[in-house]
């Protein structure tokens, strides 16, 4: 029948005398990006939120032509982090990017960290600030994220042994960073590399963490992406790594350690698979 009806289509735009043009759909001032994959290991700023194991992710982002965009994404916990329930990090997040040159964009937004059914005073919001720029094929991005005081982020233990606890207190934390990556040219392979500094909460918050669990602290990544050919897939490797003290992961103990005992953010090679849509 379909087939009928495109002969029909064709003898009648033969036989008029007046051209037949296609119509267009419009295209929607909306698009839709994510991505999902699975990591040896999920390190949240240098430090394994999954006691070194690994963790299946994903995300969705809708972005308006605008330049407004709002999306989520969500990731398994163990270890440090989790806080009962689901014991799984949502992150909900929403922003505004306001190109300033054909090559260089400013991100604005908010990013809200939650932890379905799990403890009490656990979910905290963070803005960000993002400027980011493009020379060929290498891409930099220096960011600035604050989370104000917050009861999430509070030191309701002064020490490993809460010899002092001071339930609702309040703290902030900073976080600055800076991101490069460079595409080598006729190859599916691309470099990258990353340096951060926080400044935060130096014990333990509510439920045993905070954002930055030892007050200040460095944490980096080197590393290399390959995109397999014909396919949405990227296979990457990181050395990720941070200069956490031993006598300031001792402060913290047993909360900083993974069952066997061992430090959760020394250096580690974390392998990643991720599919593109």
């Amino acid at each position: 029948m379909f087939m009928k009806y495109q002969i029909a289509c064709a003898a009648l735009a033969l036989l008029s005398s007046a051209p037949a043009f296609a119509q267009e759909e419009p295209a929607s001032p909306v698009t839709v990006s994510g991505s999902v994959g699975l990591v040896s290991d999920y390190r949240f700023r240098g430090v394994s939120q999954t006691d070194k194991g690994m963790a299946v992710q994903g995300g969705i982002t809708l972005t308006h032509e605008s330049g407004a965009y709002a999306g989520t994404w969500a990731s398994n916990l163990s270890g440090w982090g989790t806080f009962g329930g689901s014991n799984m990090e949502l992150d909900l997040f929403a922003g505004y990017a306001i190109p300033l040159t054909e090559t260089t964009t400013l991100d604005v937004g908010l990013t809200w960290y939650m932890y379905p059914s799990g403890a009490n005073k656990t979910d905290f919001a963070e803005p960000y600030v993002k400027l980011s720029s493009q020379v060929g094929p290498v891409k930099g991005l220096v960011g600035v994220a604050y989370a104000p005081k917050q009861q999430a982020l509070g030191k309701w233990c002064s020490d490993a042994d809460c010899t002092i606890f001071n339930p609702g207190d309040k703290e902030d934390n900073f976080y600055v960073w800076g991101d490069v990556s460079g595409s080598i040219p006729n190859t599916p392979v691309t470099l990258k590399a990353h340096l951060g500094w926080s400044n935060g909460n130096s014990g333990l918050g509510p439920n045993g963490t905070s954002l930055a669990p030892t007050g200040k602290y460095m944490d980096w990544l080197v590393g290399a992406d390959v995109a397999i050919p014909g396919t949405p897939l990227t296979v990457g490797l990181a050395y990720v790594d941070t200069d956490i003290a031993r006598v300031e992961e001792n402060y913290i103990r047993p909360n900083f350690s993974d069952a066997d005992g061992s430090s959760i953010a020394r250096s580690r090679f974390v392998v990643s698979l991720t599919a593109a849509f």
